[in-house]
């Protein structure tokens, strides 16, 4: 019976991701959203990844057709695009590591391939390495972000970004569609729902003058290009995976992403504030404590309610679970109220709501662009 459940528990999981891929593929391809394409598909990678890479490592649960479907080139693809979404929780890098990361693997090779192309010597300060996009006027993604998270090497994007992309989605289409996902039927999701008009579509910055200004300041510009990729991640979960969507009743995929680029971020800001080797300036000290110290995020990120959390990220049920709580009828499979016992599923979605809202609005404000 015990591992009925969990099997199931882990079957739906799945399922619920695949056919939600399906789903925003479809209402991504009408063309009334051309101007998304170069933007939602790098917000979104990671997620992709994370479902796919934890998916396959469950080859009892899933149609043997959808293992068949990947390229070794795309599984390191998927892995390293899975992996970013830990962000500074990465025991492989640590903050350290991601600061060599971003200062070995981002910043040179865009700066690399953008500055220094004018002939003009005293024209080259016009030169920009660096594109922010973003929705209503706050950051989603940019460039480095997108590079981060989407786990492709940033010269093969450079070459042919439009073309490299489809490939990658096409080899995600081919892993989850034995899965159960399609682009026939099924709700919308919230690409529906978003207004193409709204989307901007990149205003090109000099990476080391933008860098030097925001977060921290001029002393810690790794770190700042960092944070600016959380600002980017809660800010997408804040405006755009809910839109048309009621935060109480978030189906199974949607509250996923939210809830674990929040939980990301929150557990990352912990990390920087409590390590000494990179010291905050008082002005950012207080924003990341408002952040982190609220009570929403306590309760989002309180230590044992950590196998909640991991049940998203990897879909099993914590060994020492009562499976007699699991309702597999509920969007979250009855785990709230256990993990939470202040609240049921709908009130839950409620507080990470606010807690995803706060957290973006202190980010954006903290940034002082």
């Amino acid at each position: 019976m015990v591992n009925g459940i969990s099997d199931a528990v882990i079957k739906q999981g799945i399922a619920r991701d695949a056919v939600f891929v399906g789903r925003f593929l479809r209402d991504l391809s009408e063309p009334s959203k051309a101007p998304m394409y170069g933007i939602l598909p790098f917000c979104i990678i990671p997620y992709f990844s994370l479902f796919i890479h934890e998916a396959k490592l469950k080859p009892n649960h899933i149609d043997p057709a959808a293992l068949a479907a990947l390229s070794p080139e795309a599984e390191e693809i998927i892995a390293r695009s899975r992996h970013s979404l830990k962000l500074f929780e990465d025991t492989h890098r640590w903050i350290a590591g991601q600061i060599d990361y971003f200062n070995d693997k981002i910043l040179p090779v865009h700066s690399s391939y953008f500055l220094g192309n004018t002939w003009l010597p005293f024209a080259r300060f016009l030169e920009t390495d660096l594109g922010i996009f973003g929705y209503d006027g706050r950051i989603i993604s940019t460039t480095h972000s997108a590079a981060f998270h989407s786990g492709v090497e940033s010269s093969k994007l450079f070459a042919a970004p439009g073309p490299y992309l489809q490939g990658i989605f096409e080899a995600h289409g081919r892993f989850f569609g034995p899965l159960g996902a399609n682009m026939d039927s099924g709700p919308e999701t919230f690409v529906a729902h978003l207004d193409s008009g709204r989307m901007d579509g990149g205003r090109d910055k000099r990476a080391a003058r933008y860098y030097a200004r925001v977060f921290n300041g001029k002393d810690t510009p790794a770190i700042n290009g960092l944070v600016v990729g959380f600002q980017g991640m809660v800010n997408f979960a804040d405006t755009i995976v809910s839109a048309g969507a009621d935060v109480r009743n978030l189906e199974y995929t949607a509250f996923k992403m939210r809830y674990l680029a929040l939980y990301a971020v929150l557990a990352s800001l912990r990390q920087l504030h409590d390590d000494t080797n990179y010291p905050l300036s008082s002005r950012s000290t207080g924003f990341v404590r408002g952040i982190i110290d609220s009570p929403a995020a306590q309760a989002v990120t309180d230590r044992s309610a950590k196998p909640f959390r991991n049940t998203l990220m990897h879909y099993n049920l914590h060994p020492r679970f009562d499976v007699s709580k699991v309702d597999l009828r509920e969007p979250l499979f009855g785990l709230v109220p256990e993990y939470f016992p202040a609240h049921d599923a709908q009130s839950f979605g409620t507080l990470v709501n606010t807690c995803i809202r706060d957290t973006a609005n202190a980010l954006n404000e903290w940034a002082g662009e």
